[in-house]
């Protein structure tokens, strides 16, 4: 469910500007400043299994580590699966975790939402948790089990503008029928993580610095091949 060995085609640096400036101009970048622990709600063992490994699979790609608890909350990579928004609001406690939690699930329903993501920061700016919301409605309940879950583990990987992936999917289909993630972001998402890097930044001078390593890692590829 990783990307292929062949060299990544490389973006621009205003692609990957794009991928982190979010609907009011301001460019925001962060990525995980801590091991992810994952915990997923509303599946059945054998899907749980496909979403973690889906996890494992991206972090490991950014060279990220993942851990058995998060010393204040445990998991701190909650994902939930469920068929109507209004089961949200019987989650024990989860209103404390998601301030104004009625409203966003009124509004989230009204907008024919499938699917939210909530982000808690450090004192860093790093990302420190991450809420997952899929509703398994339509077109999301009609999608590969390995196509869902992988996207999903992309999209709480980095915080991503909102439209990054609004036009195109962070994922490709290769002929054989096998769900890969797009060579380009793989690349993205491993530059990012780069630990010369801070782990968050509100300079759009930041896409160039990823775009460079990214440009190193393609270079690395091909001398491979």
């Amino acid at each position: 469910m990783t990307a292929p060995n062949s060299a990544a085609p490389l973006m621009t640096p205003e692609d990957v500007t794009a991928h982190f400036t979010r609907a009011n101009g301001d460019f925001t970048f962060s990525r995980w400043g801590r091991p992810i622990v994952p915990i997923v709600f509303g599946v059945e063992e054998a899907t749980l299994q496909v979403v973690k490994g889906a996890i494992e699979a991206v972090v490991v790609l950014a060279g990220h580590k993942m851990a058995e608890t998060d010393p204040e909350l445990g998991a701190n990579l909650m994902v939930f699966f469920f068929r109507d928004w209004d089961e949200l609001l019987d989650v024990p406690k989860l209103g404390e975790m998601i301030p104004g939690l009625d409203p966003l699930v009124a509004r989230l329903k009204a907008s024919g939402a499938s699917q939210y993501r909530a982000f808690r920061f450090d004192d860093q700016n790093a990302i420190q948790a991450c809420f997952t919301f899929v509703c398994m409605q339509g077109a999301m309940a009609d999608q590969p089990a390995e196509t869902l879950v992988l996207t999903q583990a992309v999209q709480a990987m980095l915080l991503w503008s909102e439209g990054a992936f609004a036009a195109k999917s962070p994922l490709a289909l290769l002929p054989d029928g096998q769900t890969i993630l797009r060579p380009e972001i793989a690349t993205l998402i491993a530059a990012a993580y780069d630990p010369m890097l801070p782990p968050a930044a509100d300079d759009a001078s930041h896409a160039f610095r990823i775009f460079a390593r990214m440009q190193g890692q393609q270079s690395q590829a091909e001398t491979r091949h």
